[in-house]
């Protein structure tokens, strides 16, 4: 692939992780934030579903193996997209995104921790720099609203469900394993949404086009767009571009929410973001991990 191409599918994919929020926060308006989560991943899982199954994708061959797909889908989609729904309701989609891109930080943490992964000098660099980073940001934010923490939680789900992902992937194929956490999250989510919030949906044309948006081109192009250049490129390389991605939460949070930066917020961003490059810099191949974006 030449490079510039390699470089402008890094920036609309990464653009489509960090819009997400923004656009995500719009949704809002119309409907609950467990029901639009979950409709938006019911939506994107039965899609990618139904195209696995029509292009003959190998399925999980056994009760296990669809177990810990259900597994992954209930942190990967349902836990860690519920919580930064239900935080961008009382927080900014700059805030949120910034929170929940934390999670290659917390990588490094769990996998020393519990799977005894050894990473480099400067990847605990990136962490220790991002922490300082999260400690700045949070100085900067006057009202500490409920939103922080369960925006803080997605990153922690999601930092488990990518070492989960790392652990047993190797036995899924992607695309299958992708489809049905989706539809396994989205359904969780939904169920969810019946039993602890009063489920709403304003059926509109705007509504209906946010959540298009956010099923179509902010799940499933984005993901099959990330996969197809970690198979092209070299994915240490590629994870490293995941910096770009709380940049464009903020970014698309200001034009199009008129979400206000302070100089706390945006220095400690920027420290974030330097630290999930440093983290995601140079892997070895025995320190790769999947990673999942929204």
């Amino acid at each position: 692939m030449k490079s510039y191409m390699y470089f402008l599918l890094i920036i609309l994919t990464t653009a489509l992780m960090g819009s997400s929020f923004a656009i995500g926060k719009i949704g809002l308006q119309y409907s609950s934030p467990l029901l639009l989560a979950g409709l938006r991943f019911l939506l994107a899982g039965v899609i990618m579903a139904i195209l696995v199954k029509i292009t003959n994708q190998p399925h999980p061959a056994s009760k296990e193996q669809w177990s810990k797909v259900l597994i992954i889908g209930s942190l990967q989609t349902a836990t860690v997209m519920g919580c930064i729904f239900i935080s961008l309701r009382t927080i900014t989609a700059s805030e949120s995104s910034i929170l929940t891109f934390m999670n290659p930080l917390l990588v490094i943490i769990f996998g020393t921790v519990f799977m005894q992964i050894r990473y480099k000098w400067y990847q605990w660099s990136g962490v220790l720099l991002g922490f300082i980073g999260v400690a700045t940001t949070l100085g900067g934010i006057k009202d500490m609203k409920i939103g922080i923490l369960f925006g803080a939680l997605s990153s922690v789900f999601w930092a488990i469900s990518t070492l989960l992902v790392n652990k047993w992937g190797s036995n899924f194929n992607t695309w299958v394993l992708s489809a049905y956490q989706m539809l396994f999250g989205g359904l969780i989510l939904i169920i969810l949404s019946l039993l602890i919030e009063k489920p709403f949906f304003d059926l509109n044309m705007k509504s209906v086009s946010l959540l298009l948006w956010l099923s179509i081109m902010s799940s499933i192009v984005q993901f099959a767009l990330w996969y197809f250049l970690l198979q092209k490129g070299e994915p240490g390389k590629t994870s490293s571009y995941l910096f770009l991605a709380p940049f464009f939460g903020v970014l698309t949070g200001s034009v199009l929410l008129n979400e206000t930066i302070s100089l706390e917020f945006l220095g400690g961003g920027l420290l974030i973001i330097i630290g999930i490059f440093l983290v995601n810099s140079k892997f070895n191949k025995k320190e790769e991990l999947s990673t999942r974006h929204m």
